[in-house]
């Protein structure tokens, strides 16, 4: 008797391999809202909870049986995973704060393109050299994002807003600089993941200290 094939309702993968990256995803879309809305604290918020879950779904992933379809298809929505959360959410929160001159603009564009450049040459990479790919990173990863802007925003509240304006453009522009430039970065092993975890929390707790006042 030939075998039916099942048909699933839906096409993606839902398993615990990849809901931590969902996690993210929404968070970086909430983060986008929050953005859009002028509300740039609870936008940062949003940008390192996505890096959190950046830094764990790997290993959550490789802690899971997958078939490789499976891995493939978790390392395509990783790679889009990190493009709504921490190339596009950064753009909209320093939109949202009023930075849209033409300058500004030329800059997003410029971070946007830097970081989708950066993100599709890591896969070809990652594809041609797997040893290559567990030791160093070619250029800034995008994900480095979630750690940059929030810790540089704490310059809001000792700068007046002329000057916080224009060093955080720049750090924006240096950022999409360093995201294409050609040089080796050691990936960190598992133990920076808690480190994160750690400096995440602490600086969440300081945007909100200084940000609100509580």
């Amino acid at each position: 008797m030939k075998k039916i094939k099942k048909i699933k309702m839906l096409i993606g993968y839902y398993k615990p391999s990849v809901i931590v990256t969902y996690l993210g995803i929404i968070s970086g879309v909430i983060g986008i809202t929050f953005g859009l809305s002028g509300k740039t604290i609870q936008a940062l918020i949003c940008l390192i909870i996505s890096g959190i879950c950046d830094a764990f779904d790997g290993k959550i992933a490789r802690a899971c049986t997958r078939t490789k379809e499976e891995k493939e298809f978790g390392i395509q929505i990783d790679s889009l995973a990190d493009t709504v959360s921490f190339v596009v959410l950064p753009t909209i929160i320093f939109y949202g704060m009023g930075l849209t001159k033409i300058y500004h603009i030329i800059i997003y564009t410029a971070y946007i393109l830097a970081g989708v450049i950066r993100l599709a040459y890591f896969n070809v990479k990652a594809n041609e050299s797997k040893e290559e790919k567990l030791a160093f990173y070619s250029g800034l990863p995008v994900t480095s994002s979630a750690i940059i802007f929030p810790v540089f925003y704490i310059l809001k509240f000792f700068l007046s807003a002329p000057q916080f304006s224009t060093i955080y453009t720049m750090i924006m522009a240096f950022t999409a600089l360093l995201f294409v430039l050609n040089f080796k970065l050691k990936k960190p092993d598992s133990f920076w993941a808690y480190i994160f975890l750690v400096g995440g929390i602490v600086l969440v707790y300081i945007l909100y200290r200084f940000g609100f006042g509580i």
